[in-house]
């Protein structure tokens, strides 16, 4: 039995995911060369925002941060977009020998001599248990997440506030997905209207319709008589949000990517500029772990790379298909270090990074911060979910 859990756009950690990813978006589309690192941390009545910078672009972080805590909804005396406190520690950086590269104008040669700046390992992931080649349990809790925000925003239940929670448990036979063991649901209320509306019967039945329901509606593996189907809404978590518990971002990388079922990097996903191989490298090791998928190569792909300062290619490729490959794991990697580019610049330049919060109205690494940053068909196809790399793959197949 394997469990993961989501959370709504509404929970702390993610309004600093996204309040700092919304900064990146800022920064990126008023200056494509942009290099920044934007931290986030809030707690009652209180943001604090941490960046480092290189930019022409000119940005009002307080304004940002305000405008993503009105656009998520909290409007509660302890904790708004109107009264928090902001606080700032703001620190420009040093001119980069490579700030104004536009990757697309560059040759080969010239890819291949611009170094990583970090040191990481990052994991990429798929499997063939979800049409998005996700894992079952995170996809799952991510569309209850996901409909507990629609129900609040549509007034559907027009008594929740913004801070969720949602949990899936699958129980699995032979790593394939069988049954819902259980699922839980804890949703915040808004202090203002829980009183005169809302019960716990009440509560029980408008979560387990509107939402529980309503998602698996269409799943072909759904809850059954013996599903046990947990609704809560303690007196802790009552109200929810950072006037009950602090949030930071980076802190829910689990969330960000395969629900602890697949490996993940210990490094922060949001809040990071292009040029940051911590970020950008999980979204290419994705990309080669979807593609093999993809191809029929293996039911379940982990691909594993890992970045050493100075160098541009990862020092390692390592692929785990968990015995399920249909081609040695060893050729499969000697595939993906043949037909895919793991080279800083050569992801930046195939996956357009630099100039998508330009394209993508509303913002673009905002719209990851929450829900994840991987398996997001509700985003279209982002650039690391496109599986064009299969035909050649196929070529291999047995």
């Amino acid at each position: 039995m394997f469990t993961s859990e989501s959370v709504t756009e509404g929970h702390p950690d993610k309004l600093c995911d996204q309040i700092s990813d919304a900064i990146v978006d800022q920064f990126l589309r008023r200056d494509p060369f942009s290099r920044v690192i934007a931290e986030c941390a809030v707690s009652t009545s209180i943001v604090f925002l941490s960046a480092r910078f290189e930019s022409d672009a000119v940005v009002d972080f307080t304004k940002i941060a305000r405008q993503m805590i009105k656009q998520v909804g909290y409007n509660e005396p302890d904790f708004s977009a109107k009264t928090a406190s902001i606080v700032t520690s703001l620190k420009e950086l040093p001119k980069s020998e490579y700030r104004y590269r536009d990757e697309k104008k560059l040759s080969e040669d010239e890819i291949e001599r611009i170094p990583v700046n970090d040191q990481v390992t990052v994991f990429g992931f798929a499997c063939n248990q979800t049409p998005a080649l996700m894992p079952l349990p995170i996809w799952l809790a991510h569309q209850l997440a996901k409909r507990l925000s629609a129900a609040r925003q549509e007034k559907i239940l027009p008594y929740l506030a913004p801070d969720g929670k949602t949990q899936v448990a699958i129980e699995y036979r032979d790593r394939r997905p069988q049954r819902i063991h259980s699922i839980t649901v804890l949703a915040s209320q808004n202090k203002q209207l829980v009183s005169e509306m809302v019960n716990d019967k009440r509560l029980q039945e408008d979560i387990r319709e509107a939402i529980v329901n309503f998602v698996f509606e269409d799943e072909p593996i759904r809850p059954d008589n013996d599903t046990r189907i947990f609704i809560d809404s303690d007196d802790f978590f009552a109200i929810g949000g950072p006037a009950v518990h602090s949030g930071l971002t980076g802190r829910k990388n689990a969330i960000d990517t395969y629900g602890e079922y697949s490996r993940h990097s210990g490094a922060a996903l949001s809040g990071k500029d292009p040029t940051r191989i911590d970020r950008i490298g999980a979204y290419v090791a994705r990309y080669a772990a979807k593609n093999v998928v993809a191809a029929g190569l293996a039911e379940e792909c982990e691909v594993q790379l890992s970045y050493s300062i100075g160098l541009s290619r990862p020092v390692s490729i390592l692929v785990e298909t968990f015995g399920t490959g249909k081609i040695p794991d060893e050729e499969i990697t000697a595939l993906l270090e043949e037909h895919f580019d793991f080279r800083l610049a050569g992801i930046i330049r195939q996956f357009n990074l630099r100039f998508l919060p330009e394209i993508v109205k509303g913002g673009f690494y905002r719209k990851l911060a929450v829900y994840g940053h991987v398996g997001r068909m509700d985003l279209g196809i982002l650039p690391w979910e496109e599986t064009d790399k299969v035909p050649v793959l196929q070529g291999f197949k047995l």
